[in-house]
């Protein structure tokens, strides 16, 4: 049965001012939006695909040198939730010293090493600044995420002419973020979002824009008011997919709990406090990934918004 396609709300950096409670309305209803006029040019977007497209083509064994610094940062195998799926991924695009290490590992020239440099330092960039424009609509003001590190994850799902189309390629889940910034396959679609309705809707790719998804830690720390997404990838041609995704992990005393601006008499506390690293391990650990971990942290299920 083919699956719908929608169109998700498209916020133009550009003009922000008028943009402002569009984003808002995306970020706590869908979970998920579009962003234009982001800064990024489109000459480092092509690059960065190449290099991806290369180095999921390196041998095995280079990849494998790619390992973790906490559970799933580093070179993943096809695995429980995504049997095609294979990735690669850098600990915090903010830290010099880990693209340093990432190159140097894998063995890239200076010109990768360039490209890969330039894109995580644009992409870093523009996480933060929309991050601080969620808390800003929150009533945050002056909202700093700059000591929060953001990992890349390089992803490729290996779709070939034996695969059936309509196979999941990564299967249904929320990210472990506060948010997520993806950089999407233009030749191959396949990403998929639920809707209210608890169905999954197809969300093309759209050139010039990048993707923008809520995760469960910024459900958390929005005490309910943004909605992390449940997502998937699932097969829609016979040759493989690549995609680049960019997630704000969490505070570096690794504490994740509701913003107390954010909590009062109308919007009691939803989540207790939790150690991240400890979250991440059950989601690592969990056949479920659909945000259900977050359950050992509610405080009253009653309580909580829809």
């Amino acid at each position: 049965m083919a699956v719908e396609e929608i169109t998700v709300p498209l916020i133009d950096l550009a003009n922000f001012e008028a943009e402002k409670e569009k984003l808002m309305e995306a970020a706590s209803g869908l979970g998920c939006f579009r962003v234009i006029n982001h800064g990024i040019l489109e000459a480092i977007v092509v690059d960065m695909k190449a290099l991806v497209r290369y180095l999921f083509e390196l041998p095995y064994e280079v990849k494998q040198r790619n390992i973790d610094v906490i559970p799933g940062s580093g070179y993943l195998e096809p695995n429980q939730l995504g049997q095609l799926h294979e990735g690669l991924g850098i600990y915090d695009a903010s830290s010099p010293s880990d693209i340093h290490a990432f190159c140097s590992l894998l063995e890239l020239s200076s010109h990768d090493r360039e490209i890969l440099g330039t894109y995580a330092s644009k992409l870093h960039d523009l996480i933060m600044d929309l991050a601080s424009k969620l808390a800003e609509g929150l009533g945050i003001i002056e909202c700093s995420f700059q000591e929060w590190p953001c990992h890349i994850r390089m992803n490729r799902y290996n779709f070939t002419k034996e695969t059936v189309v309509g196979t999941c390629g990564v299967k249904a889940h929320t990210d472990t973020s506060f948010i997520t910034l993806l950089l999407e396959d233009e030749s191959n679609e396949g990403f998929e979002i639920m809707d209210s309705t608890g169905n999954f809707v197809a969300i093309n790719p759209v050139p010039g824009t990048i993707l923008v998804n809520v995760g469960d830690i910024g459900k958390v720390w929005s005490n309910g008011r943004l909605h992390n997404v449940k997502h998937r990838v699932t097969c829609k041609k016979s040759k493989p997919r690549i995609s680049v995704a960019l997630f704000i992990q969490r505070p570096k005393d690794n504490k994740i709990e509701p913003r107390a601006e954010l909590i009062d008499s109308e919007h009691p506390q939803n989540y207790r406090s939790f150690n991240y690293l400890e979250y991440r391990n059950i989601r690592m650990s969990t056949p479920s990934m659909l945000g259900d971990v977050l359950h050992n942290w509610v405080i009253d299920e009653s309580t909580m918004m829809p």
